[in-house]
């Protein structure tokens, strides 16, 4: 027990490194985490010691370590994002009857990691390892509107960096924002025949502990099938998973104020 508060500390300071594109001074890292420098400098020395941070000594500096690096590769290599959410799908394509997937954020696409059929449902082209620009699925539009400013910027920062298709799509930036905004006063996003013709999405976002969306939850149907008041349902059912997988990995939503 004597050394859970030192535990919570490493914890606590190797978070802070990775919320940050950057290494950090002691100086700054004794200040945001609130501690005597003294315990920030041992603290700094034991993580240093097994591998979870690295001193950039001409910098004055500390990183994140190879250790740190290798502890998040194990965790993808372990799949828990696809173990805990598959059988959430399998529930909500039996709520829903209709196909639903899941899709994680990979640069300016979304990559599909899950696809739940329902029995009778047309084929997707969203199957498993696809990747189709973010902007104009559901899944994607669903994690975008959940980004900082500053992660949006990064990922879009001119509109040469969008894509429209047959059409559909911001041509600038500026509508991006927009549609991210009616995407958040909704409190789901939506897609009409933007990837299939005659197909229709809606999806949530799940999150992570940081608040940021780590996949998007969607379900698609034959859009002539569904009225206003079935899609509706289907929104709801949505986000009782996408909330549900968030909170079986320990996450919390995003801040509501997006700007």
């Amino acid at each position: 027990m004597a050394n859970a508060p030192a535990a919570g500390q490493a914890l606590s300071l190797l978070s802070l490194l990775a919320r940050h594109t950057e290494p950090l001074p002691a100086g700054a890292i004794a200040r945001d985490l609130g501690l005597p420098r003294s315990t920030t400098y041992h603290l700094l020395g034991v993580l240093r010691d097994h591998g979870y941070v690295t001193h950039l000594a001409e910098e004055r500096r500390y990183g994140l370590g190879v250790a740190a690096f290798e502890l998040g590769s194990a965790y993808q290599r372990q799949a828990p994002l696809q173990r805990i959410a598959r059988p959430l799908l399998g529930r909500l394509v039996d709520t829903t009857t209709h196909n639903a997937h899941l899709a994680v954020l990979h640069g300016r696409d979304v990559l599909y990691v899950i696809e739940e059929r329902a029995p009778g449902r047309p084929l997707l082209v969203t199957d498993v390892g696809v990747r189709l620009p973010a902007s104009l699925t559901a899944s994607g539009m669903a994690m975008l509107a959940e980004l900082s400013p500053a992660q949006l910027r990064a990922l879009f920062p001119n509109r040469d960096s969008l894509i429209q298709r047959d059409g559909v799509g911001a041509v600038s930036v500026s509508e991006l924002r927009r549609q991210l905004t009616d995407v958040r006063n909704r409190g789901h996003a939506v897609e009409d025949g933007s990837i299939s013709a005659g197909l229709s999405s809606v999806a949530h976002a799940a999150f992570d502990h940081t608040g940021h969306p780590v996949a998007g939850v969607a379900v698609t149907f034959p859009t002539d099938q569904v009225d206003a008041d079935e899609r509706v349902r289907l929104a709801q059912a949505v986000t009782r998973t996408a909330q549900t997988l968030t909170a079986r990995l320990g996450g919390r939503p995003a801040p509501r104020d997006r700007p």
